[in-house]
């Protein structure tokens, strides 16, 4: 098998390439080929027995999705995007490399013909989804996003269902949960500051708070969402139906459900490194996220996530604290 990765040196990339690389297998077929695609150089992983192509490109510009996909992956893993708060300042940004990005690939795989039809996994987001909100969103609930980022990806899912009907690509959208904790520096997502109320304090520095403890959010762990991925791309066209866009599974709590699970965890001196500093631009675009789900389909389908926040702070400490809190 030859699996193409787009966003390879993101967070979730560098996961699932650690993921594939450790499984060897994919859908129960070796990985005999890994090419890893982003707009910074990717890492070359280390142990794994196949071939791997890192390159460094932009898929958004002429002939670079092209070049990615000249090698008739068998899973193509498109990860590839402009965060949510990056989107919403740099509009122009946004829609290049979210929507145009997108459909390039897609139009690179759809170009080369001759039945050549990869599955392609899509992650997608909740934020395409916009108030007014039920209790909980079902699946068929309809995508009035109200952020550029949650309007691009709703356009990428569109555009996958089409390419997919029109049996151009094998395509599944997955809608990831916000993903806690993720791990490292934070990135300009509107949503970082779930992560960095927990992240920051766990390593003893202090974490800026911009909303009110009452917003709620709907979570996933990196290893949950890598797992995602992973379930996805074995999913088969019947298993899917004609809706190939899944909201995936989460732990649904409040800001101030998170910090309660941190001291329960780390103690009440690590939660007192929270400081409460309220941004308006954040809480607007927090306020028009939904914040808790219903989604049958994809737990049907198999899919599964973390039960409650507490589990996700222990998969943090454990992945990437190697178990000590500072």
């Amino acid at each position: 098998m030859h699996v193409l990765m787009t966003g390879a040196a993101g967070m979730i990339g560098r996961k699932l390439t650690a993921r594939l690389v450790r499984d060897g297998v994919l859908d129960g077929r070796t990985i005999e080929r890994l090419t890893l695609v982003d707009v910074v150089a990717p890492e070359t992983p280390m142990g794994f027995a196949g071939r791997v192509e890192p390159a460094t490109a932009d898929l958004s510009a002429p002939g670079e999705a092209d070049k990615a996909v000249a090698g008739r992956p068998d899973v193509i893993f498109h990860l590839a995007a402009i965060v949510s708060g990056e989107a919403e300042l740099d509009f122009e940004k946004g829609y290049r490399i979210n929507l145009d990005g997108t459909r390039a690939v897609l139009d690179a795989v759809r170009k080369i013909g001759d039945g050549y039809r990869p599955r392609l996994v899509f992650t997608s987001s909740i934020a395409v989804f916009g108030a007014p909100f039920p209790s909980a969103i079902p699946d068929e609930f309809h995508l009035t996003p109200l952020t550029s980022y949650g309007t691009q990806k709703a356009m990428c899912e569109l555009l996958l269902a089409d390419y997919t009907r029109r049996g151009f690509v094998d395509g599944v959208a997955i809608r990831l949960p916000t993903i806690s904790v993720r791990p490292g520096k934070p990135n300009r997502a509107a949503s970082g500051f779930f992560s960095g109320i927990i992240r920051e304090p766990l390593a003893g520095q202090e974490a800026v708070l911009p909303v009110d403890e009452s917003v709620r959010h709907w979570h996933a762990s990196p290893r949950a969402a890598v797992g995602f991925l992973i379930h996805a791309a074995g999913l088969t066209a019947d298993q899917l139906g004609s809706r190939i866009a899944l909201t995936m599974p989460g732990v649904c709590c409040t800001v101030g459900e998170q910090i309660a699970a941190l001291a329960r965890v780390a103690g009440d001196q690590v939660a007192a490194r929270i400081r409460r500093e309220p941004d308006a631009m954040v809480m607007r675009i927090v306020a028009g996220w939904p914040s808790r789900f219903d989604p049958r389909r994809a737990v049907a389908l198999g899919f599964k996530s973390e039960s409650a926040f507490d589990d996700i702070i222990r998969i943090h400490i454990e992945d990437e604290l190697a178990g000590t809190i500072a």
